[in-house]
């Protein structure tokens, strides 16, 4: 509060001041008997000289004008030079407190406007119980049934759907808008951080107030003061501010973690907090409501930048953390879910464990973002990769676009890292169109193509006897692929080890020998997409081996058993060398 000076000259004329001002009676009392002083002090009077005025003109019976903006003022002038009614009947304290009373808090905007006025004039307007009876009177009205509300409010964001209704009967042409359950939260931003807190700790305290609404007006506030730019939340002049709101704001989150705010807000309030220096709890309990609802993220929430004395551009161990939580949370659910599936069957169970699934989704995608930065450690990649279930993955394309970026990316690691990290994958849950570009991959190793071929070859030839087998039902001849690939599999698994042993060719030999030759359409009787010398060599030997145990198992060095891709006009090589020593050619 500032500090006012008024000095009043005594003079004849000043009596009806005195009539209705017990404090100036007293002050003029003392100047007459003690001091014997022609003029009076009152230091700090509340509200300054225009506060004064206002109770001059009242005791004079002029016309005073009291509004929003000045009534806060003038009742505490009033206060301080106590006009009650024990002075005289119907004085200023009185009719302000009727003003109040019958018009400002039962004006919505006007309670807020009050409000504002109150923070200048502490601790007079905090003694009078204004402060309070306005947060009480904003808070009741934020609880009234929408559908009475009659005064106008501030209304700038979308409408959602679900708020919209259009009354049954209607005989206007327009259509009738309901008033959103959170029609309040502009108005009240406008407050600073101090009143806002207090008037949404009373609106919580109604119990009448969906969370969902409460994170929408912390949201809307949040969006109003929080800065856009870096520099301007870090700066010195308002660090300390942002920082505080930062608190309050996490503080007000409703205590229905599972509700209110959406999980983009939280990750993207935690990365203002980590920047402005939040303390531990508020971060903390930002990390926890995060991991209830991280199946709502995207991947660009996730890119929370990392800060000193980390050397990489996103704080991927934060996002381990998150991610072990909600591991922690979705566990705790497994025994239940485990019952339903039991109960419901394998597609509910499935259905109830979509938020896996989606994290799983969720974190491929961010291995494939942070797979780009160079600093990003081997170990810190497979760690992350690791913590997602293989139930999450039931397609590991994401997973084999993080891999191959990190691949191309890092080109210096070493064959064994190159191995570590494909060791993530897993090709039988390859799609097709993700095999095709893994079989044609040269960052990957020579073990993982020949897999990817190997598996490519079991799971057409499956396909293939599944629909000679059910020639009218081929509509459900896919839901059995992968049943006759893992038979075939199995059945193939040794021989590929076989042969695996006896194909001592080097990775290098292959790159060096190996040179894609295109062939002439018209003489392919396979119709098998050309792939590149080291990729084509290796099926032209899986083929054997699928040909060796299919439905013909003719001698693996009949002439039978050739490749689609060795089997051209005027080939003449053979049929009783040893598929292990034959080589073919191409022209």
């Amino acid at each position: 509060m500032s500090s006012w000076l008024v000095e009043i000259a005594l003079f004849s004329g000043c009596f009806p001041l005195l009539s209705k001002s017990n404090r100036l009676q007293k002050l003029v009392s003392k100047a007459n008997n003690e001091e014997n002083e022609d003029e009076i002090q009152m230091v700090d009077f509340p509200g300054g000289p225009k506060a004064f005025e206002i109770c001059a003109k009242f005791c004079y019976g002029m016309t005073v004008t009291l509004n929003a903006y000045n009534v806060v003022a003038a009742r505490c002038a009033a206060e301080y030079l106590e006009m009650t009614e024990d002075i005289d009947r119907g004085n200023l304290i009185f009719k302000i407190e009727v003003f109040l009373n019958s018009s400002i808090f039962r004006s919505w905007k006007d309670s807020i406007i009050v409000l504002q006025t109150t923070k200048s004039l502490l601790p007079w307007s905090e003694d009078l119980k204004i402060v309070g009876r306005c947060i009480d009177s904003i808070a009741s009205k934020t609880s009234v049934n929408p559908m009475n509300i009659t005064w106008s409010y501030t209304y700038n964001r979308k409408l959602a759907e679900q708020d919209k209704i259009v009354e049954d009967g209607v005989k206007f042409p327009e259509k009738i808008e309901s008033v959103p359950k959170d029609w309040w939260v502009e108005d009240i931003c406008e407050l600073e951080i101090d009143l806002y807190k207090r008037v949404m700790i009373a609106v919580k305290s109604k119990g009448r107030m969906d969370g969902s609404v409460i994170g929408e007006a912390l949201k809307t506030y949040a969006v109003r003061w929080l800065p856009d730019s870096v520099d301007a939340l870090v700066s010195d002049a308002h660090a300390w501010r942002n920082k505080s709101l930062v608190e309050t704001i996490v503080c007000l989150l409703p205590s229905d973690k599972g509700v209110g705010c959406s999980c983009s807000f939280l990750l993207k309030l935690l990365k203002v907090a980590i920047l402005v220096g939040a303390d531990e709890f508020s971060r903390e309990d930002l990390v926890n409501r995060i991991s209830l609802k991280l199946h709502e993220a995207s991947v660009t929430d996730l890119l929370i930048p990392a800060r000193s004395p980390q050397i990489t551009k996103f704080d991927v161990e934060l996002v381990q953390c998150i991610v072990n939580r909600f591991l922690i949370q979705e566990k705790s659910n497994w025994d239940m879910d485990v019952v339903e599936k039991n109960e419901k069957g394998t597609d509910n169970f499935v259905l109830g464990n979509g938020s896996l699934l989606s994290v799983g989704k969720l974190i491929d995608g961010y291995l494939a973002e942070i797979a780009r930065d160079r600093n990003l450690t081997l170990s810190s990649f497979i760690d992350l990769s690791h913590a997602i279930p293989q139930s999450a993955r039931p397609i590991h394309d994401g997973l084999y676009k993080a891999i191959d970026i990190y691949l191309k990316e890092h080109p210096s690691l070493t064959k064994v890292e190159r191995k570590k990290i494909c060791g993530l994958l897993d090709v039988k849950k390859l799609t097709m169109d993700a095999s095709m570009h893994a079989a044609q991959n040269e960052r990957l190793p020579l073990r993982v193509v020949v897999q990817v071929l190997f598996f490519e070859q079991v799971r057409a030839s499956a396909s293939a006897r599944s629909l000679n087998n059910n020639p009218r039902d081929a509509s459900r001849s896919t839901t059995n692929t992968d049943e006759e690939c893992e038979k075939t599999a199995a059945e193939n698994c040794r021989t590929l080890k076989k042969q695996m042993s006896q194909m001592r060719i080097k990775e290098e030999e292959f790159r060096k020998n190996g040179k894609l030759t295109k062939k002439n359409s018209k003489n392919s009787r396979s119709g098998i997409q050309l792939l590149p010398s080291r990729s084509r060599r290796i099926f032209d030997r899986l083929w054997v081996v699928a040909k060796g145990h299919g439905d013909n198992r003719s001698s693996e060095s009949s002439g039978s058993s050739q490749s689609p891709t060795s089997m051209v006009p005027g080939d003449t090589k053979s049929s009783g060398s040893s598929s292990r020593h034959r080589r073919h050619s191409i022209s």
